[in-house]
């Protein structure tokens, strides 16, 4: 359930879209959020009179800047480059890039504004940002992602450091990416600073686990979600969209938990292989050889390819969005239900629509929102931090017990807060007061900052 917005919120909802016209991700976001609040502002009026919404909903800084680069053919492009400085009252600005040819100023304040409160709800002491760029890295060669990283660090490089804002990867940004980065970052500070990136390489200051830690902390979620319905993952039918980091490592912990993940896909069609996705030739065309998902289907020739397919109209038990925002519309939303889907995990930023999310809350399915249950890469990443802080590395098997235990408190805040406020299952209730109640108390004791 989501609350009605008293007439004070809607208020503060209308300056903010007249504020930030056209930014239809961003007041998306904001909705979602301020839809929560109402009972809190019953309880904690306090937020209100110092406008606390208002002060959370504008970024502390706003960055854009200009990226040329050449291509091998000696072209000139001209790219934009963004940085949002969201909200720093927990700690550091910490949040991803994302270099895709939809990124403008909404997605990034979408993200951002989504990264305050999904960083709250770690219990580590990060602040929220986000970051990214225009540019495709999709059919460029190695060295014109890196003459594209190079330029655009040059011009990011003044506004990050690891107490200020540190910068990870995310859509288009992987371990390539973040390395040509964090080169020109030591090439032009003089400075070794390895806490001023997360995702890093192992051999140079990288945590084990960062790779897999989106799409194992969105499984740990919904694993816990299960357990409250007193079931798991054990023999349980599920798809996961995209191909791409987060869906692979969700893929590899359904797996490890006893599950079966009958479909993925990208954004030219889907593959559906009912004897299980086969996750070592998904991982050897996606990360070796950055080949498109169709080609799946050449190799293992009981999975059909449909092009431009839906994947949401694949039967499933559990349901688990891992590529983009808006991938679930409502229909989506019904025929999942209808085919039987009793979980929904997302490992995406915002990947349902609002009226996706009013279809699964109205069928009491157990539904996890991206804030929630894909906080563990911002997670394992703040354990990068704290690795690199102290000059240590930690094994995988304890770096995957704290993140499996993070996801389990995540769950539990936000179980018991929705219990709370009158909502009880209500994770995006959850998720949503919580989150924003803490970050709201350490404003307050700051002053008007």
């Amino acid at each position: 359930m989501s609350f009605q917005m008293t007439e004070s919120l809607e208020t503060i909802y209308q300056e903010i879209i007249r504020k930030n016209p056209g930014e239809t991700e961003f007041h998306q976001a904001v909705r979602e959020v301020l839809e929560s609040l109402g009972p809190v502002l019953v309880k904690y009026p306090e937020f209100l009179q110092n406008k606390i919404i208002r002060r959370i909903c504008e970024p502390e800084r706003q960055i854009i800047f200009r990226v040329p680069w050449v291509d091998d053919r000696g072209e000139v492009h001209i790219n934009r480059g963004f940085r949002v400085e969201f909200n720093s009252a927990l700690g550091p600005y910490k949040g991803g890039l994302r270099f895709h040819p939809s990124v403008y100023l909404g997605i990034i304040k979408f993200l951002g504004f989504e990264q305050i409160f999904k960083n709250a709800l770690t219990g580590l002491p990060i602040g929220g940002g986000k970051g990214g760029s225009d540019f495709d890295p999709k059919g460029k060669s190695d060295a014109e992602v890196m003459r594209f990283c190079q330029s655009f660090m040059t011009e990011l490089y003044r506004h990050i450091g690891e107490h200020t804002d540190v910068p990870a990867g995310d859509i288009g940004v992987g371990g390539r990416e973040i390395g040509y980065l964090f080169g020109q970052y030591k090439r032009i500070t003089n400075r070794y600073e390895m806490g001023v990136l997360t995702g890093k390489g192992m051999a140079y200051g990288g945590s084990l686990v960062r790779t897999e830690a989106t799409g194992y902390g969105a499984v740990f979620f919904v694993d816990e979600m299960l357990k409250v319905n007193k079931q798991s993952f054990e023999g349980k039918t599920c798809t996961v969209s995209g191909s791409g980091n987060v869906a692979i490592y969700t893929i590899e912990k359904i797996h490890q938990l006893g599950g079966k993940v009958v479909a993925i896909s990208d954004s030219d069609g889907v593959i559906v292989h009912e004897k299980g996705i086969h996750l070592q030739t998904v991982q050897q065309l996606k990360e070796i050889e950055r080949r498109r998902i169709k080609d799946y289907a050449d190799i293992h020739k009981d999975a059909k390819y449909i092009p431009k397919g839906n994947i949401w109209e694949i039967p499933c038990q559990v349901a688990m969005p891992s590529a983009t925002q808006n991938e679930i519309n409502g229909k989506d939303a019904e025929k999942l239900v209808k085919n039987g889907c009793i979980a929904v995990g997302e490992g995406a930023n915002m990947p349902t629509t609002p009226e996706g999310v009013r279809v699964f809350q109205t069928a009491k399915i157990a539904y996890g929102p991206g804030k929630a249950t894909n906080a563990g890469g911002v997670a394992t990443s703040a354990l990068e931090m704290q690795q690199n802080a102290s000059r240590d590395s930690w094994t995988f098997e304890y770096t995957e017990k704290r993140l499996a235990k993070i996801m389990s408190n995540i769950h539990q805040v936000c179980y018991e807060t929705a219990e709370e406020f009158g909502a009880p299952g209500d994770y995006v209730v959850g998720a949503n007061i919580a989150g924003f109640v803490k970050v709201a108390k350490a404003m307050l004791a700051m002053g008007l900052i």
